[in-house]
């Protein structure tokens, strides 16, 4: 007696289809599983076991042969309960084995025969409708599993029972629909910084193009405030920036109730985080925090006390958005197009440019701390502002009139301009100016002759890169973009290199 029933494994954000082969035959009683499952599949054989005798069906007294097919790939999860419980029960003859062959099946078991959420029915779900299959999966995954079509047959049980008698017709079960949890709007808003104006300026161009920035200041000047207000003042998600971040998340296990969110992901690791925290990995790997910042903010306070290799290992992700896991026998992509906000001190005491305080080692204490981190990651960080101490008169001022709600409008209208201007090109990846390729800087960041004899005076003296000339020439243009200008004039250059900071930086070094 032989039965198959389909599922997938996970490689990243993507689901490859697995064939689960139950094959019973006389012998010696036996349950044994093969195909190369770890330690979650194997203990599967004692989860059904304990399900099948739950509805009033035992295994028979058999020898049953579970096979993972293709066999030479690892298969890890619990995923893999409810189809290998289907095809011994499709095996004995308890169902049709034909009612499953179009169906992908995921699904964990209890010892009652309860179906419990799984990670990853989202993008079984897709995988699913790539190959043209409808999915079985637990009744808490249904909200999630509904958004990757509208047409597909989706069956969502809470127990096993449910779901046999929904395949033998004698009840039906409906179809999920797909949930989406609605931002309530935030309690932190930009009006409660005080002070602080050319900071929140550079938060405003950061936001609007979603540019990398670093702010840097003493203890207490409202860093960390400020970051913490950035997701305020961020549209909503894009339907398909959506889909691609619950992915991550569904891998990741953080959706709740199977319930989706239009609000852009804020991730803030601490700095003791590991490598493999912060960008993915491990023995099974996993996606990282930079993942699971896709379109979203990731934020990283006081960043020197981060490890130097940890940091390091952000510059290709920045640079690809995308990360990309290695190992012996295979090969895991993430995405990871996120916007890194990260803050620091002036020096490792903080005391660098307090009015009144003197730091106890001097300049060789700020070089000493900002050395922690190396060149080529200050030169993917567009912005690079300080920010002053807050005085006790901005501390005695009323609220400010503009905050998050006024601010985000403006940032709205900046990136509707980026949408259509890089609409053009066809790649939803590119949306906003900070992800702009170089090759179409001169097409869409075309200066006036004020501006380009700016740029290049500047480049000369700050000594700019490839890149940090090009993102200079991004940064104009988001600034140009705020102003609603079809070209980039020499105040929107002379804007963009303040905030980047490095012509100021060149002339205290030529002083010194």
């Amino acid at each position: 007696m032989f039965a198959q029933v389909s599922t997938v494994t996970f490689e990243g954000i993507d689901a490859k289809q697995v064939d689960v082969q139950v094959l019973i035959a006389p012998g010696l009683p036996s349950f044994s599983i093969v195909g190369l499952p770890d330690k979650s599949v194997g203990e599967s054989r004692e989860r059904v076991r304990a399900a099948l005798t739950a509805i009033g069906l035992g295994l028979p007294a058999k020898r049953i042969t579970v096979n993972l097919a293709p066999a030479d790939m690892p298969k890890e999860g619990t995923h893999y309960d409810l189809p290998i419980a289907l095809g011994v029960m499709a095996a004995a003859g308890a169902i049709p084995g034909d009612l499953l062959k179009d169906f992908i099946v995921i699904g964990e078991l209890g010892l009652d025969g309860s179906l419990g959420p799984i990670t990853g029915a989202l993008p079984a779900a897709f995988g699913a409708s790539g190959l043209d299959k409808g999915l079985i999966c637990p009744a808490g995954s249904g909200p999630e599993a509904a958004w990757a079509s509208a047409e597909m047959p989706i069956v969502a049980p809470s127990h096993l029972t449910q779901l046999v008698n929904h395949l033998k017709g004698t009840s039906t079960l409906a179809r999920p629909k797909p949930h989406l949890e609605r931002s309530a709007g935030s309690s932190s808003d930009l009006r409660d910084v005080r002070g602080q104006e050319s900071a929140k300026r550079a938060l405003e161009v950061a936001a609007a193009g979603g540019h990398h920035m670093l702010m840097i200041g003493p203890p207490g000047a409202g860093k960390s405030m400020m970051a913490q207000r950035l997701p305020g003042i961020l549209p909503p998600l894009e339907p398909h920036e959506l889909l691609e971040v619950a992915m991550v998340q569904s891998i990741a296990g953080t959706i709740v109730n199977g319930t989706l969110t239009a609000t852009r992901p804020f991730r803030a690791p601490h700095h003791s985080a590991s490598m493999a925290a912060l960008v993915g990995g491990g023995a099974k790997p996993k996606p990282g925090e930079v993942a699971l910042a896709h379109h979203g903010v990731l934020f990283l306070d006081e960043l020197p006390e981060f490890p130097p290799h940890v940091l390091d290992a952000l510059r290709q992700p920045i640079e690809s958005g995308e990360t990309i896991i290695a190992r012996v026998n295979h090969r895991i992509r993430y995405p990871s197009r996120f916007q890194l906000v990260a803050a620091m001190n002036p020096c490792r005491c903080g005391h660098a440019w307090t009015p009144g305080m003197t730091c106890k080692h001097g300049k060789r204490c700020e070089e000493s701390y900002r050395g922690r981190i190396s060149g080529p990651l200050w030169d993917r960080i567009d912005i690079q502002t300080p920010v002053a101490p807050v005085k006790a008169t901005d501390l005695a001022l009323p609220p400010a009139q503009e905050g998050s709600a006024e601010v985000a409008a403006r940032v709205a209208a900046a990136r509707s301009i980026q949408m259509k201007r890089y609409s053009i090109i066809g790649n939803e990846s590119i949306t906003t100016n900070a992800n702009c390729p170089a090759a179409l800087l001169d097409d869409f960041c075309a200066l006036s002759r004020e501006a380009l004899a700016m740029l290049e005076k500047a480049a000369d003296i700050a000594r700019l890169s490839a890149r940090g000339y090009h993102r200079t020439l991004r940064l104009a243009r988001t600034v140009a973009d705020l102003d609603a200008s079809a070209g980039v004039h020499a105040i929107h250059i002379a804007e963009a290199l303040s905030l980047r900071g490095e012509v100021a930086a060149a002339r205290r070094a030529e002083a010194a």
